[in-house]
C-alpha cells in the first residue's frame, strides 16, 4: 500500500491533543485518544511524537503563541505613551472573553509542568515572551511583578469562576507600575 503524503497531519494531531485535554483533562491523553480524535493511525502520533511529554510540548507551545499573538496584535505594549496597566488590563481580558474551555485548557497544559520537569521550559515561554514586550517600558523587577499579578489573576477568574473586572485588574496593575513608566 502507498503511503500517503499528509503534510497537515502533525498539526492535526496537536489540534486534536488540545480538544482531547479540553474535553478529557490531561489525565485522558494518551496517543490512542489523540489518535482516535486526529482520525490518524496510532502509528502517526508516535511517529510526530515519540512520547507524551513532546505532544504536550507541542500543544503548549501552539497555546502560548495564541497569547504571544492577542499580545503582538494590540501593539499598545511597546508604545511608551500609551497607558500600561490599561493595556494589560484589556491584553488580559480580551484573553479571558475568549472561549473560557480554551483558557482552561491552556491553565492545564502550563500547570501540568509542575509535575513534568520537561515541560518547564515551554511553560514559561509565554512569560518569557510577555517579559522581552514589557521590558523597554520598566524595570526587571516590576516586569517580574506585572507577570506574576497577570498569572494570579487569571488563575482567580478560572478558579472561582467569577466574571474578570478589567477596572480592578488596571487598578491592581497600576500599583505595580513605578510612576513614570
Amino acid at each position: 500500500m502507498a503511503r500517503r503524503h499528509d503534510p497537515e497531519r502533525r498539526q492535526r494531531i496537536i489540534d486534536a491533543a488540545i480538544r482531547v485535554v479540553r474535553d478529557k483533562g490531561l489525565a485522558g491523553l494518551t496517543h490512542r485518544t489523540v489518535a482516535a480524535e486526529a482520525d490518524v493511525p496510532l502509528g502517526s502520533t508516535t511517529y510526530h511524537f515519540a512520547t507524551l511529554d513532546e505532544l504536550i510540548v507541542a500543544a503548549l507551545r501552539q497555546s502560548n503563541e495564541c497569547f504571544a499573538k492577542a499580545a503582538a496584535d494590540r501593539g499598545g505594549l511597546s508604545d511608551p505613551d500609551t497607558d500600561l496597566a490599561a493595556e494589560l488590563a484589556a491584553l488580559l481580558g480580551e484573553w479571558l472573553s475568549g472561549e473560557r474551555a480554551g483558557v482552561e485548557l491552556e491553565y492545564e497544559l502550563y500547570l501540568a509542568a509542575l509535575r513534568r520537569p520537561a515541560l518547564r521550559p515551554v511553560a514559561a515561554e509565554w512569560a518569557d515572551d510577555l517579559a522581552e514586550r514589557l521590558a523597554p517600558r520598566t524595570d526587571p523587577v516590576t516586569v517580574r511583578a506585572l507577570i506574576a499579578l497577570l498569572d494570579g489573576i487569571c488563575l482567580q477568574v478560572l478558579l472561582t469562576g467569577t466574571s474578570y473586572d478589567e477596572e480592578y485588574a488596571r487598578e491592581a496593575l497600576r500599583r505595580v507600575i513605578p510612576t513614570g513608566s
